[in-house]
């Protein structure tokens, strides 16, 4: 079984939350549309569908799922689903999320109805031998009539760097750096990786000057790649040296300063040891590198003794 990867569902759930307008260039980049960056987005409500899994006996048992982004531009309704490995189970919960939008879409008279199915891709951050190119979802009937409901996946492995920034597809950005995680974790050479993070941090900097990305754009999408290297790093010696191109840690604010500080104070509060209490300030705060939660954890926590 893959590990789970938390921090890239907190990565692409921050963008999705803080910077819905990144995506614009991915609509148009996955479906062939031609949206100005600054059309009016609607993020739709995602969360609350129940779904059933399988459990380790064999049993099944109900359980809520949370669909990454559906997202509605115009009368065109979008679901884009990140992930990191192929589970096996993810065309169902596409079916599963696609009629519950398509439901809120229905037209219906006496004896009919019509259910639009929002256009859907899955984006994968990592490749694996079982990485499918595209999902396909068949409906059969009982009177025969078989119709498939499918689309190409976006596997960010593909994409180079130049294309990425390119057609602006920034939030593929903090992920690219996935592609070398197997040298990244075990301390291996780090050259291409640095290279490609160093072309990004230059890109995003020129972008910035150029009015393509606002202040908060261009320093969240820096401390998400930071939020992936510490992930993927773990504290290891690479992790410095490949958060320090992006600049380091965005923690600039006092307001910023005053939720760590709160953080930190509710971990004690919960008996959290230093371990535990230093994972959820990662958690919490994006783009917070491993050595950096440990200096405002002996900061903070001893002033709060």
């Amino acid at each position: 079984m893959q590990k789970k990867t938390p921090d890239y569902d907190n990565v692409f759930k921050t963008m999705k939350m803080k910077h819905k307008r990144l995506f614009v260039s991915v609509i148009n980049d996955v479906f062939g549309k031609d949206y100005p960056s600054d059309i009016k987005v609607e993020v739709l409500p995602s969360e609350g569908y129940l779904t059933e899994s399988e459990t380790a006996d064999g049993s099944k048992e109900i359980e809520e799922q949370i669909s990454d982004f559906l997202i509605k531009i115009g009368s065109e309704v979008y679901l884009l689903e990140c992930q990191s490995y192929d589970d096996g189970s993810i065309a169902i919960r596409i079916a599963e999320y696609a009629f519950i939008v398509a439901r809120q879409f229905a037209k219906w008279d006496i004896g009919h109805a019509t259910i639009p199915m929002p256009q859907f891709t899955v984006i994968y951050v990592k490749r694996t031998e079982r990485t499918p190119r595209m999902t396909t979802i068949t409906f059969t009937f009982p009177d025969g009539q078989s119709i498939d409901y499918k689309s190409d996946n976006v596997i960010l492995d593909d994409l180079t760097k130049e294309y990425i920034i390119e057609k602006r597809l920034f939030p593929y950005i903090p992920f690219y750096i996935a592609r070398y995680e197997g040298d990244i974790s075990s301390e291996g050479a780090i050259d291409r990786a640095i290279t490609d993070v160093t072309y990004f941090r230059d890109a995003l900097i020129r972008l910035h000057q150029e009015k393509e990305l606002s202040d908060g754009e261009m320093i969240d999408l820096m401390g998400l790649v930071n939020t992936i290297i510490t992930h993927i790093t773990n504290g290891n010696k690479n992790e410095e040296r490949l958060v320090n191109i992006m600049g380091g840690t965005v923690i600039e604010t006092e307001s910023d300063r005053i939720k760590i500080k709160l953080i930190i104070e509710l971990g004690q509060e919960d008996g959290l040891d230093d371990e535990a209490i230093i994972r959820r300030l990662q958690q919490k705060i994006i783009g917070l590198p491993l050595n950096k939660a440990e200096t405002y954890l002996a900061e903070y926590g001893r002033q709060l003794v």
